[in-house]
């Protein structure tokens, strides 16, 4: 079990309720990482667990009751958590949604690197047998009325949602591959592998060439996420946006491949509800935070498809 030496406080907004949020990070006994919702009187914790997921979580992940106590948008900070060695934490947020920052995980894992950490090594999930969520499976957990909004959006867009995302044995770490094929010229198709494997290369790795990767959406899709309750908060400070044509971003860019980079901080933060360790070989094929969710699902749905080695 690793948590904090001390609390650190966070401050900014929320990139789709676009309300200011402030959190509070403190070190914790209890192993897991569970947010409280301060600014509702007598709420219980809400566990960061893949079977806490709740209903929206197409344009990120959102943990607790979507009618009642919930913490939207968690991805990136849990990508933090886990590439800092966190499995335990409380987490006081006086809203329903984590402060988007810069709009990457890098000033999370700061925040983390200047707070200390504790000696203790996270508990490692081991996969054993290939479980794959496909878009038919995942689109089975949405309503009638997330599925028409998706159908609409797509439509909008120009995307189809045809992606899996695949877990399979690996014994070198979280083996992550991700592709992205979107018909805006500036993204086109971008694959990205990263390997994390608990040593410092990998962490110096991800430091350098993926934390700062930041979420991205086209500018003439603002007013329809707004109106649907997302993308409130986005600007250019949190958001690589993408001009009307598709093919150049009205914000410069930090990588060409930017966009597919960022897609492995969201697939972090997603593994990392699993409450450890995924070892394992990752396969993300225009994948998303549902499909991410699905995954564990089927992973942890049958004990034959994996073992737990408990941490430290």
């Amino acid at each position: 079990m690793t948590t904090i030496k001390k609390k650190i406080s966070l401050s900014g907004k929320g990139i789709h309720s676009g309300l200011p949020v402030n959190l509070v990070i403190k070190p914790s006994k209890k192993h897991g990482i569970f947010f409280k919702r301060i600014d509702l009187p007598n709420s219980d914790v809400i566990a960061a667990s893949f079977d806490n997921v709740g209903e929206t979580k197409m344009r990120n992940t959102t943990i607790g009751k979507t009618d009642s106590a919930h913490v939207q948008t968690i991805e990136h900070l849990m990508a933090a958590l886990f590439l800092s060695g966190i499995d335990s934490a409380l987490i006081e947020i006086d809203g329903p949604e984590t402060p988007i920052l810069d709009g990457s995980a890098a000033e999370f894992y700061k925040a983390f690197m200047q707070a200390g950490v504790t000696d203790g090594k996270l508990s490692r999930i081991i996969v054993k047998k290939e479980v794959i969520a496909y878009a038919k499976d995942m689109l089975k957990e949405l309503s009638w009325k997330q599925r028409l909004k998706l159908k609409f959006y797509n439509f909008l867009s120009g995307r189809k949602t045809d992606g899996f995302v695949k877990l399979s044995p690996g014994d070198n770490g979280l083996d992550i591959t991700a592709t992205l094929i979107y018909p805006e010229k500036i993204i086109g198709a971008q694959t990205y592998r990263y390997c994390f494997d608990g040593t410092k290369k990998s962490v110096n790795d991800f430091v350098k060439n993926i934390a700062k990767a930041r979420t991205f959406g086209k500018y003439s899709e603002w007013e329809y996420l707004k109106a649907h309750g997302m993308g409130r908060g986005a600007d250019e400070t949190n958001v690589i946006a993408l001009n009307d044509k598709g093919d150049g971003t009205l914000n410069e860019l930090l990588w060409k491949d930017e966009f597919v980079r960022h897609k492995i901080i969201d697939a972090l933060g997603d593994m990392f509800t699993s409450g450890g360790f995924i070892v394992g070989k990752l396969e993300s094929y225009k994948g998303s935070h549902a499909l991410n969710n699905v995954v564990l699902k089927k992973l942890f749905s049958n004990p034959h498809n994996y073992d737990i080695i408990k941490g430290k």
